[in-house]
């Protein structure tokens, strides 16, 4: 059975160790979250796999770093500060706030059935903040709403250092902050948040080529994590959906217990970003063509996905109910590439010198993969709790394992058990995994 309400992943996140409350011992912050020991490594996989595919095994893609904190005049130049609004009302009566395009205004408020509303009013989503010890309106600058500007005002930095010719990309992966009037639906929807972008600079002529491409390149990314192909669609903008700076766009959307909503935003910014930090610093982003002999602005295609999404929809598709033998069985079937751990090593018993022995196993293995030892309750209830923490593959060490050397290695998703040598766990893993 597939998940039917998000509360079960808060739970087993909490229960497992993938994710705590931020500041929970003081009664915690609205929609800020911690990832912890499960949640940490991950979260790890999966940027590093993003990472391997968007900039390891490309050569005109490279990587940078940008700062959080940037000049103010970065965000005029960008339309955040005059663009970059949502329109917010408030229950006259019990004050709740809400973001006026999501609810309907001849409704009664969720929270206290007040009918009576405030006018729509803009609110601008940027974290203001102030650089120095005294907090004057010339000291004012904001925490970054997205990643991505810190690219474009280093284009000429990275392209003339890197050496690269067009068509290239410039990716990272970077927290951004953005001061949602509305949180909710657990990670999906935050006010500080991680990013994985990626600007990919081409000639003006090329943008519905390169935004093909990385449409069907994206998509198959998730694909390639594990996400079912029925739960993942690929949606256009409507011309009213679409951002400031863009003049086509589409959503890699997951379908979540609360509906299809977006994973990852492909657009075509064209030379927007790249004019505006031209005309505001009066300095030259554009590119040299030694093929014509001329120089132009390049026009960018984005990708832009979110860690804390994926790793939501991640667990969502993963999760599963089912029925063994008369009992309930939870499980995560996460793919071994994104697995917090890929295999728990478990003594048969606790005597007769198996746990030392699992103990040599589990330092064998983890020079190959993260494995766990667990010698924990009955072995049956160590299976459900590895299961529910995604482990794909359990090792059993038993009284053979001292007679003959051979251990049992168990499949999360089947339950199929093989005897095998314990030399060659690290084999037979391996070779499951690419398989």
């Amino acid at each position: 059975m597939d998940l039917k309400s998000i509360e079960n992943i808060v739970s087993l996140c909490k229960r497992r160790g993938f994710i705590f409350q931020s500041s929970e011992i003081y009664g915690g912050i609205g929609s800020t979250w911690d990832y912890g020991p499960l949640g940490t490594e991950m979260k790890k996989r999966i940027k590093d796999d993003w990472w391997q595919s968007i900039v390891t095994k490309r050569s005109n893609v490279v990587g940078m770093d940008s700062s959080i904190l940037m000049h103010p005049k970065v965000w005029e130049a960008s339309g955040h500060v005059s663009n970059f609004h949502d329109p917010m009302v408030d229950c006259k009566k019990c004050k709740s706030r809400y973001r006026s395009d999501h609810i309907n205004l001849e409704k009664p408020c969720k929270k206290c059935g007040n009918t009576d509303w405030t006018e729509p009013r803009q609110f601008n989503l940027m974290f203001q903040t102030t650089i120095g010890p005294i907090n004057e309106e010339g000291n004012i600058t904001y925490l970054r709403p997205e990643t991505a500007q810190g690219i474009f005002v280093n284009f000429n930095n990275v392209q003339t250092t890197a050496r690269q010719k067009i068509p290239f990309g410039i990716a990272q992966i970077g927290k951004a902050f953005r001061n949602e009037i509305t949180t909710g639906n657990f990670l999906f929807r935050t006010r500080e948040f991680e990013q994985m972008e990626m600007e990919y600079f081409i000639h003006p002529d090329e943008s519905s080529r390169w935004l093909d491409f990385w449409n069907q390149e994206r998509l198959d990314w998730f694909l390639r994590l594990g996400i079912k192909k029925n739960k993942l669609r690929l949606r256009a903008h409507g011309k009213d959906e679409l951002a400031h700076y863009s003049s086509a766009c589409y959503d890699v959307e997951y379908e979540f217990p609360f509906g299809w909503s977006e994973l990852e935003g492909i657009a075509d910014r064209g030379t927007y970003d790249l004019d505006q930090h031209n005309e505001f610093t009066k300095k030259k982003l554009s590119y040299f063509d030694p093929k014509t002999n001329r120089r132009f602005t390049p026009a960018v295609v984005e990708t832009s996905a979110g860690v804390d999404r994926t790793f939501l929809t991640c667990l969502v598709d993963a999760y599963t109910e089912e029925e063994v033998r008369g009992e309930n069985r939870t499980l995560l079937k996460l793919s071994p590439k994104i697995a917090p751990t890929t295999c728990a090593v478990f003594p048969l018993v606790n005597k007769n010198g198996l746990p030392e022995l699992a103990e040599k196993i589990v330092e064998e293995t983890r020079k190959q993969f993260s494995s766990f030892f667990d010698q924990g309750g009955s072995i049956g209830r160590r299976y459900r709790r590895q299961d529910e923490a995604g482990t794909p593959f359990g090792v059993t060490v038993d009284h053979e394992t001292i007679e003959n050397g051979t251990v049992t290695l168990r499949e999360r998703d089947s339950m199929k058990q093989i005897r095998i040598s314990q030399d060659k766990i690290c084999e037979a893993i391996n070779e499951k995994i690419i398989s």
